[in-house]
């Protein structure tokens, strides 16, 4: 048999007495309990992570030539966690005369627009809106 070397052990390479078989072979916490770490890795990637601009809205943002101030960006944030709040998976955020999808999820700016962007002033494919 042709065991290759990898940093996980298969079920031939672990000896019957070994800590790897009762389970304790999981990284060391620093005491701390799982709800705890799931909650600083909520954190870490949630509210307060940064926002991304996918290469769809980064192209919108450069063809309809806008461009965001700090402020705004600030804003764009702001908006994004009171959707994510209040559990709104993909909103419209507008924010002067911008508007933004926003995948909160993924804390991704799917789209951009400014005014008179779109020919109807419809927006499909949201679940809420946060005016900011």
């Amino acid at each position: 048999m042709n065991i290759q070397n990898s940093p996980y052990l298969s079920a031939v390479q672990v000896p019957k007495n070994s800590s790897a078989v009762t389970g304790n072979y999981l990284p060391q916490s620093d005491g701390l309990s799982f709800e705890q770490i799931l909650n600083q890795k909520a954190v870490v990637g949630g509210e307060t992570g940064e926002l991304k601009f996918s290469k769809h809205a980064t192209s919108r943002l450069a063809e309809r030539n806008i461009s965001l101030s700090s402020e705004q960006l600030t804003r764009l944030k702001e908006g994004t966690d009171k959707a994510s709040g209040k559990g709104i998976k993909e909103p419209l955020v507008l924010i002067d005369d911008l508007a933004f999808i926003v995948s909160t999820g993924s804390r991704t700016v799917i789209t951009a627009m400014g005014s008179g962007t779109t020919e109807e002033n419809i927006f499909t494919n949201i679940d809420g809106a946060v005016i900011n």
